[in-house]
């Protein structure tokens, strides 16, 4: 498919957008999330052979991160990640949200970290705890 006949291209594939978006290593991987309902559009679960167009807001669940992302540019060829950047455009209250969402787990897995290594003591307290509660 050329480069005019791309851009003439009104409609694609969900799952092909999201792997030349370069969202999902492969289209394997975006149609399972798909079908799995982490791409979802207005609260919607979607299908992978649904046809996306610009404008189509999307939240997408990756790992630990919701993006809500909106279509701006439509491809079904993968390219490198700058070009494919230019494909969709995340919200602001998206963006702002994941930050926040990451600072919460940095803060989390501080305060789980032990502070130093148990001490003979601290095992032996440990031990009777584990006995006390069997």
């Amino acid at each position: 498919m050329s480069k005019d006949h791309e851009a003439s291209a009104t409609v694609i594939r969900l799952d092909k957008w999201l792997w030349a978006a370069r969202l999902f290593k492969t289209r394997a991987l975006a149609k399972q999330a798909v079908e799995t309902g982490k791409v979802q559009g207005a609260g919607n679960k979607l299908k992978p052979g649904r046809d996306v167009g610009i404008g189509l807001e999307l939240e997408v669940r990756q790992g630990w991160d919701t993006r809500t992302i909106v279509v701006k540019a439509l491809s079904e060829h993968r390219r490198g990640a700058p070009e494919a950047a230019l494909l969709y455009e995340e919200t602001p209250q998206s963006v702002e949200k994941r930050a926040q969402l990451a600072e919460q787990r940095r803060l989390h897995a501080q305060l789980e970290q032990p502070i130093a290594k148990p001490d003979k003591k601290d095992r032996r307290l440990r031990s009777q705890m584990k006995h006390y509660t069997e």
